[in-house]
């Protein structure tokens, strides 16, 4: 099995580089990524099922990995939803697959975002870990323009050891996450 190209410059490069940065004493006290989850919410999917099986199709073609259906644990009235129906997907890449799928979003999915002038540097939650979203799955080659039926947004959330906002904004600068100037 071949190791990811970004697990090879985590070793090489960002861990010598974060030592320097803030001083670890031990190469195992710098930050690492943990976990990506792709998440993706659909409303429509309470009236028509079918829209929800396009999206786990597509989910999986973007991570390599079969999606997980979410349900809602509430019913809520104002939006005609009950407890346990479908509401999205989601899937969780952790190991090689997390690493792949960040490499193709850096190097090909996000040049490909109309208008992109870096991701947000506010989107951290105070313990380590990075969200933000995605307007269209269309950025990732491989969705097939053609075979979409509904444009839909996702949420991916970057899960990281880092203790702190900024450890873990260097760690993914280092690793070469696109942020905004």
């Amino acid at each position: 099995m071949t190791t990811a190209r970004l697990t090879e410059k985590y070793k090489q490069e960002v861990v010598p580089g974060l030592v320097k940065r803030f001083g670890y004493k031990n190469p195992m006290m710098v930050p690492r990524l943990s976990k990506i989850v792709i998440n993706i919410g659909l409303s429509e999917a309470k009236d028509d099922i079918k829209v929800l099986e396009g999206a786990m199709k597509e989910l999986a073609a973007i991570s390599g990995q079969k999606p997980k259906m979410t349900r809602s644990k509430k019913s809520i009235a104002n939006f005609k939803l009950r407890a346990g129906q479908p509401i999205g997907c989601k899937v969780t890449l952790r190991g090689n697959r997390m690493y792949e799928f960040l490499d193709r979003f850096i190097t090909l999915a996000a040049p490909r975002i109309r208008d992109f002038r870096g991701l947000p540097k506010d989107s951290f939650d105070g313990r380590g870990n990075y969200t933000f979203g995605l307007e269209e799955q269309m950025v990732f080659p491989e969705i097939d323009y053609d075979k979409v039926e509904m444009v839909k947004g996702m949420d991916v959330t970057i899960v990281t050891t880092a203790e702190a906002d900024e450890e873990a904004f260097e760690l993914l600068k280092l690793m070469g996450v696109p942020f905004r100037r």
